[in-house]
């Protein structure tokens, strides 16, 4: 079984961030979260982000950012008719029916195009819409904790990511690639 990353692997770029951006056009709120945002997302590349911390500045973009719970999930047809150009074709190429996708993206973002992503074995960060709260974020070891609540002891063959926020997973696959743009580069 080979197992995916998205962001940065699947997705050229950060689908939260781009999702935030393309929604600056109907909500000018968001723009006062973007250092925010963008502080998170350095400390994230420099893997030096905390879960508690993340989910505090997540759920605190929800409840504040957001003119209610439904703007959000209103937005991700129109941001993925704009931004499916960015996922990579060769890499989706890879994915197998059996395979996985696990990612600390949101789910009703990933969910919005899971046609195209050649597998429903797709794990996920889960944000309760009604209380506009994460439910589960589905990061760093959290991913690890989630893949063998679904699948088991199920063996990894192969995964796929662009960061060492996922050595946890790393840890307990066979070989693993780096993605960097669509090259791969083998660390184990």
């Amino acid at each position: 079984m080979k197992v995916f990353d998205f962001d940065n692997t699947l997705y050229h770029g950060e689908s939260s961030v781009d999702l935030a951006l393309y929604m600056i056009r109907t909500n000018k709120k968001i723009i006062k979260y973007l250092p925010s945002i963008f502080i998170n997302l350095i400390k994230y590349k420099l893997c030096m982000v905390e879960k508690k911390k993340m989910v505090t500045a997540i759920n605190d973009f929800l409840k504040n950012a957001l003119h209610d719970k439904n703007e959000i999930f209103n937005s991700v047809d129109g941001f993925w008719q704009k931004n499916r150009c960015k996922l990579d074709k060769k890499m989706l190429s890879r994915i197998n029916k059996d395979d996985v996708i696990i990612t600390a993206g949101p789910d009703f973002l990933i969910y919005g195009i899971s046609e195209l992503l050649n597998t429903e074995n797709i794990i996920c960060s889960r944000i309760d819409a009604d209380r506009m709260k994460v439910k589960y974020l589905n990061f760093g070891d959290n991913k690890v904790k989630q893949y063998k609540k679904v699948y088991g002891d199920k063996h990894i063959d192969c995964f796929y990511t662009d960061s060492f926020n996922d050595k946890a997973l790393m840890d307990i696959s066979d070989k693993v690639y780096l993605v960097k743009k669509g090259s791969l580069k083998r660390i184990k």
